[in-house]
């Protein structure tokens, strides 16, 4: 089992039609047909939504979205049309949301990888291969590659797993054309924020795009470049060999997975709700992660 611990009722909204309610945001359609999507602080992890929030995390998300967006803009054109909070909404919604362009989305999660760690690291210690791409001899967690490689996954259901494949599906799946559109844009998108990033003392070892398309146009949408979608780890605290500290949800898997929290992630059970420590001391990476890269104070 997996899923939802406690599955929220959607809010209504005059004007708004709920579409689907995700691990993290929720989707609506406005009567003009834009996608209007709230980042609600819900926390994922080990492909359960926890019963416990940590508070401010939407809006760290969307905000640093947003300045991503705007670092990429000559890269990528993006699908948000404004962050404005729709009339009759919560006040809560209020730097959650983001008022965007309805596309036509590719069923691929594109990821790239500049450093070896995660299910890359394991596909590699069993085969020197990650996504069917050679690598070289030698490498170890943590490990930067010779340059960024695109390693695409399905994109799974709540409560599921997304899974590797290879290019070679990905093309099978959507064509060559987009299969070579989807690499080329997530390469190019990975390698300026890995340098922006790098600049402000953030190694973006890893990450993940989601696209659609507007007509013709390939379009960058839902999320890009925040600690729920990417890895980010303390460039002066980088140590090949071993997990590395990084600005993301770690506070919450180590704590599942310690005899304190008594779940076993292997059973049926829901995970329990999070102590309060684990909270606050999750809320302050994502905020810092924020703070470090866009060089403004969180408020």
């Amino acid at each position: 089992m997996s899923g939802f611990v406690e599955k929220p009722e959607p809010i209504e909204v005059p004007g708004l039609v709920h579409l689907h309610t995700g691990k993290v945001r929720d989707l609506y359609q406005n009567e003009a047909g834009d996608l209007v999507m709230v980042a609600s602080d819900r926390m994922s992890a080990y492909d359960w939504v926890l019963p416990t929030e940590i508070p401010d995390k939407g809006r760290v998300l969307t905000q640093l979205s947003l300045w991503w967006f705007d670092q990429l803009r000559d890269l990528a054109k993006n699908h948000v049309i404004s962050a404005e909070v729709p009339e009759g909404a919560p006040a809560d919604w209020a730097g959650r949301t983001l008022v965007c362009k309805s596309l036509k989305m590719v069923p691929v999660e594109c990821v790239a990888r500049g450093y070896l760690t995660g299910s890359g690291l394991a596909e590699y210690q069993e085969s020197r291969t990650v996504c069917g791409l050679a690598l070289p001899e030698g490498l170890v967690d943590g490990s930067e590659l010779p340059a960024p490689i695109f390693t695409p996954a399905t994109k799974a259901e709540v409560g599921e797993h997304d899974e590797n494949v290879s290019y070679e599906e990905v093309a099978r799946q959507v064509g060559a054309e987009t299969a070579a559109q989807l690499r080329q844009a997530t390469l190019a998108v990975y390698s300026r924020a890995r340098d922006i990033a790098r600049d402000r003392g953030i190694i973006l070892a890893d990450t993940k795009f989601e696209f659609g398309f507007d007509a013709d146009t390939l379009v960058l949408a839902d999320e890009v470049l925040t600690p729920d979608s990417s890895r980010f780890w303390p460039a002066d605290q980088w140590q090949p060999g071993r997990a590395q500290p990084s600005y993301d949800k770690q506070f919450v898997r180590d704590w599942l997975t310690s005899p304190e929290s008594g779940w076993d992630r292997k059973s049926e059970q829901p995970p329990p709700a999070l102590p309060e420590e684990v909270v606050a001391a999750t809320r302050q990476k994502y905020v810092e992660a924020y703070e470090r890269l866009t060089g403004t104070s969180w408020s």
